[in-house]
């Protein structure tokens, strides 16, 4: 069963830190959880409108909390308008756009003038889609009966004599006091930038800023090949942008999975990125109406435009956070326990600020977790070795659980598959030659803990090893379950069967 937790003294600062212990056993109760909350009625403050904050939100208002959300740019954070519905909005036009120029061996021709894209159309539905996002986010706040003030919040010195805190809004009007029993700080990170390479919004620009383009580039310079560098590379070669790719690492994708992040150095450099390994960008300057990256080596790059994704920061300044007993660490980010406790009383915090895995489903996670504890519900404390992550290149990667690498350095003692997607008959009918299902399994129970999908789609591929690593299902139990003739999913099965042990 889970380990769970139970509402901590109001007044006993967070001790633990993520990775710590959890002090009980039990498993969630989610049929009385809007029933009798202990605090029913409490007043909860969130400083930030993000997955965190507004997942947050709807849980504490279901556990009868009077609630108040402080958002400074829109509903949905950075997340919905200008990172993860944006970027991946982009990423779903340059998948079309690949499939096209794959579909030659399906026996598909276009026309002579073959597919183009109008940039202007592509980043006005990227932005339009974000604003409904946003506003939808907001409309089911405000029915479930949050308010939500605009504006910029900050926390106004230690707990009150009454075990209350007071947020102070900054807003269009002027300054407004808001008090709560308890106080969620949900407020993100923006993107890093280097010293010598400072953003312009036209030439030299952030992941944030990416949306203003009208005209494709005749040139993209990416610099940092994480996550983040690797989908916009992607997505840009994928409508036809010629990009180079500046790799401060020996490969793409550090921290990947190895086999999964070689495949897609290799996709990229087949379809003509150029990807500069073992680079680091020293300079970013514009000339002109392009601009030019210096590399550390003295090496010069010309192009017209220049993509900066070489981490984020979190936003934590001016937040009162020392006033309030809440500490930062080292970069920044807000020491949380694994029930999003911080070191100050009453004070929670979820999401990027936090330093925990920059996802928005951790973020979320995080912000129920919270409420969760706050307001005496019985709560399983953040566990990340059962979270997803994808990234969206073209093919798409998918992990969860225990990685090969923890295997190979002995870490994990267990037995790992993996088999390549090019003989499934289902990727042959769809023209899919790169790709493959890795399977990781315990070597003594059998247990599925961990597991990879490089495909086209893999993000929804992945559902059936994230089910097995959460319910602790066997390799065996994963194969003797029916799959689709002909199907993708199939790889995942057959992948299983490989792993069967005779116990021998």
């Amino acid at each position: 069963m889970p380990p769970v937790t139970t509402p901590a003294d109001e007044h006993q600062p967070a001790g633990a830190h993520p990775g710590s212990p959890a002090p009980a056993e039990g498993r969630r109760t989610h049929e009385t959880a809007g029933s009798s909350p202990v605090r029913a009625g409490s007043r909860v403050v969130i400083i930030g409108g993000g997955p965190g904050g507004y997942e947050a939100a709807l849980v504490a208002a279901q556990l009868g909390a009077r609630v108040t959300v402080v958002e400074r740019q829109g509903m949905g954070g950075a997340a919905v308008l200008t990172d993860v519905v944006p970027s991946k909005t982009l990423i779903a036009t340059a998948e079309w756009m690949t499939t096209t120029a794959d579909a030659a061996e399906l026996g598909i021709r276009g026309g002579a003038e073959g597919t183009s894209v109008d940039f202007e159309v592509v980043n006005r539905r990227v932005l339009e889609l974000a604003s409904r996002q946003s506003q939808d986010i907001r409309s089911r706040l405000e029915r479930e009966g949050i308010r939500i003030v605009d504006g910029v919040g900050r926390l106004a010195g230690d707990l009150r004599s009454d075990g209350t805190r007071v947020v102070v809004v900054t807003t269009a009007t002027g300054e407004e006091e808001l008090v709560g029993e308890i106080v969620l700080v949900a407020t993100g990170a923006h993107p890093r930038v280097l010293p010598d390479a400072r953003p312009d919004g036209e030439r030299i620009l952030t992941w944030a800023q990416m949306y203003g383009i009208t005209e494709p580039p005749e040139h993209l310079v990416v610099v940092g090949s994480g996550v983040t560098g690797a989908e916009f590379a992607s997505a840009y070669n994928g409508l036809g942008v010629p990009v180079t790719l500046v790799s401060s690492r020996d490969r793409v994708l550090p921290g990947e999975d190895e086999d999964a992040a070689e495949l897609i150095e290799t996709v990229f450099r087949r379809r003509g990125m150029n990807v500069l390994s073992r680079s680091r960008a020293a300079a970013v300057r514009r000339v002109g109406d392009g601009v030019e990256v210096e590399l550390t080596d003295g090496r010069v790059i010309a192009a017209s435009h220049c993509l900066l994704a070489v981490g984020g920061v979190p936003n934590t300044e001016g937040l009162g956070l020392e006033e309030a007993g809440v500490e930062t660490t080292a970069s920044g980010h807000i020491r949380v326990d694994r029930v999003s406790r911080t070191t100050g009383v009453r004070v929670y915090a979820a999401g990027d600020c936090t330093g925990q895995l920059p996802l928005a489903s951790v973020a979320a996670m995080q912000g129920r977790i919270a409420m969760w504890h706050a307001l005496g519900d019985a709560v399983a404390p953040l566990d990340l070795d059962a979270v997803t992550a994808n990234i969206f290149t073209a093919p798409e990667i998918a992990t969860i659980g225990v990685t090969e690498r923890e295997v190979l350095d002995g870490v994990v003692d267990a037995v790992v598959t993996q088999l390549p997607l090019a003989r499934n008959p289902r990727a042959k009918m769809l023209g899919i030659r790169e790709g493959f299902v890795k399977v990781i399994a315990d070597r003594h129970s059998g247990a599925v803990i961990g597991g990879v999908v490089v495909a086209p789609r893999a993000s929804e591929l992945i559902f059936p090893l994230a089910i097995a690593v959460t319910q602790r299902i066997t390799a065996d139990q994963l194969a003797n379950v029916y799959t689709i003739y002909p199907s993708l999913t199939g790889s995942i099965a057959e992948a299983a069967r490989t792993l069967h042990s005779t116990g021998e």
